[in-house]
């Protein structure tokens, strides 16, 4: 038992000594698919006061795409047994809600689970899915044979003309999905016309998750939403010579979702500034590679100083240019690297000498330049149990002391 003056205490001590945030990752840092890592359970336990509150800002930031929020708060209340908000709660295309350019344009999406409803909440008026493309042509799908109508379809109510394609995450059905994204990127988004491959501007395509590979409840990590992104491209390229732009690659590790979560942080913190924000993942190139580069970004951002300067970070491929609009941003972003999903200690670490496993290490998308840098985390410890003892260490901030 801890007595009530040693929870004021602890409460006092923290909100009045340097403010840290956490940013959790969620597949193999807290889940492994849809069991509890033990260690989650006894970590979250030392964030928590007596009435569980989190003593820190927490946010769950995950690639995950295919529910809403809400939904996802839920799911991780339940299974970690702590009271989490949908505010707490990133997932890859959560910054889309942010994209009002788009919100009015007529959309194509594809991924998993209720699409349209997500692509709705968040801001987008005109949805069509690629169940609803593929039933009003249904020539279009021809892979599977015994699916070929025997007869022409009779004309459908037309869908209007796509303006562009938004990629929440790895779909069901690769082969058709990648069929008719094809179709109506060559066809300026009538997929009902002859493929063009000249076309002299290609439609905005939004991609949502670009991890190759995650970690579940096989012994050996999964195909991410990114190994179909990469299908994607090749059939592209092979089509037109060109390679497939895209207009935004959002989730981790995207400077936009790191700028999204220390939004949520802030909120939580009363819209007081950050000290530290502490990244937790199990991923080097996603979690470990966007902290790092949003702790690059940070730190220019302060170094800048002028409010209309603009500032370019290197590492997403691109270069991608900021203004500092954000006064009250943290002060820097600390990643921490666990050991319980893709990452495996066996494996050499990035610019270790003979490395045989670096292929696998390092996989990432495509437009991801590859800085060692930023694949080099600032700690590495076996579980997130340990970087909370970690963070509780450099914070001062007594977590499950008693007195």
């Amino acid at each position: 038992m801890w007595s009530r003056s040693f929870w004021q205490q602890l409460v006092r001590r923290a909100s009045t000594s340097s403010q840290a945030g956490i940013l959790f990752d969620v597949d193999g840092v807290l889940l492994r698919g849809g069991s509890v890592i033990p260690a989650a359970q006894r970590a979250l336990r030392k964030l928590v006061d007596q009435n569980h509150n989190f003593l820190f800002p927490v946010v769950f930031v995950t690639n995950a795409g295919s529910c809403q929020r809400q939904q996802k708060a839920q799911q991780l209340s339940h299974l970690l047994d702590v009271q989490i908000t949908p505010e707490q709660v990133v997932l890859s295309h959560s910054p889309l809600r942010m994209m009002t350019t788009f919100h009015d344009k007529c959309v194509l999406v594809s991924g998993q689970g209720p699409v349209s409803h997500i692509a709705h909440d968040l801001g987008f008026q005109k949805v069509v899915t690629i169940e609803q493309l593929s039933e009003q042509h249904p020539l279009l799908d021809m892979v599977e044979h015994i699916q070929r109508p025997p007869t022409p379809p009779s004309p459908l109510q037309s869908l209007p003309q796509i303006q562009a394609i938004i990629l929440f995450g790895e779909p069901i059905r690769w082969e058709t999905n990648l069929q008719l994204l094809i179709d109506v990127l060559l066809t300026n988004g009538r997929p009902d016309c002859v493929y063009d491959t000249r076309l002299p501007k290609q439609l905005p395509v939004l991609a949502c998750n670009m991890d190759l590979l995650w970690m579940a409840d096989a012994p050996s990590p999964r195909f991410g939403h990114g190994m179909f992104l990469l299908c994607l491209e090749s059939v592209y390229k092979k089509l037109t010579g060109r390679e497939l732009h895209y207009e935004a690659l959002l989730g981790k590790p995207s400077l936009q979702t790191y700028q999204y979560a220390e939004q949520l942080l802030r909120q939580q913190n009363n819209n007081r500034k950050l000290s530290t924000i502490y990244a937790i993942g199990d991923n080097l190139m996603t979690d470990i590679y966007g902290a790092n580069l949003y702790n690059r970004y940070l730190a220019q951002q302060h170094e800048a100083m002028t409010p209309s300067a603009k500032l370019v970070v290197q590492g997403a491929g691109s270069q991608v240019a900021v203004a500092e609009e954000e006064v009250a941003s943290a002060v820097k972003c600390c990643s921490i690297l666990v050991c319980t999903g893709v990452y495996n200690p066996r494996f050499l670490k990035p610019g270790d000498q003979n490395s045989g496993s670096s292929e696998m290490v390092l996989s990432s998308h495509r437009d991801l330049k590859l800085d060692l840098d930023l694949v080099e985390p600032n700690h590495v410890v076996e579980d997130v149990e340990a970087a909370i003892d970690l963070l509780q260490r450099e914070t001062s901030v007594p977590l499950l002391t008693p007195v």
